[in-house]
């Protein structure tokens, strides 16, 4: 879906996202905010570049997000979960990679780990590896990532239904 279809059909849905992203820095969220409507369903978006303040965000300390990585399913998981719960929204997306261009705990830039968050408490994740290009070309690609990711839970995610692995 393009961010004006994602836009759509939250709105259709009558149902919010929020973002935390590291890596994109904001970007996620003015994605969608470039959409005209886009106030009726970004509740809103933070941006925790730095560890600690990942670390404080997600009521955790900074060894803790060293020891499962701060680059890794689990945060982005955790990052989705607090910007969800502190922004009240129905859906929530957490980003944290390597853009580059240094390795980051062993990761090559174009690393992106993405999690989605639901309010009732359905949880996604996924890791992109390989995004190519320099800095601002990974950050993009991992905002076409999350949005898909959201899209395609948007196509398959009933919150009436159990889900299925």
């Amino acid at each position: 879906m393009t961010p004006a279809q994602l836009v759509r059909e939250l709105t259709s849905r009558g149902e919010t996202i929020a973002t935390c992203e590291s890596l994109t820095a904001g970007l996620v969220a003015a994605t969608l905010a470039d959409v005209p409507g886009a106030s009726a369903v970004l509740r809103g978006g933070l941006v925790t570049y730095a560890t600690e303040l990942k670390a404080h965000f997600i009521d955790c300390s900074v060894e803790h997000l060293e020891e499962q990585g701060v680059v890794s399913e689990a945060t982005a998981c955790e990052m989705a979960t607090a910007a969800g719960q502190e922004c009240g929204s129905t859906w929530a997306l957490g980003l944290t990679g390597v853009a580059g261009p240094d390795l980051q705990e062993g990761h090559a830039p174009g690393t992106v780990c993405i999690g989605l968050w639901h309010e009732s408490g359905f949880v996604e994740s996924e890791t992109v590896t390989g995004l190519p290009g320099e800095r601002n070309e990974i950050r993009s690609g991992a905002v076409t990532a999350a949005l898909s990711l959201l899209g395609s839970s948007l196509e398959s995610f009933s919150p009436n239904r159990e889900q299925s692995d």
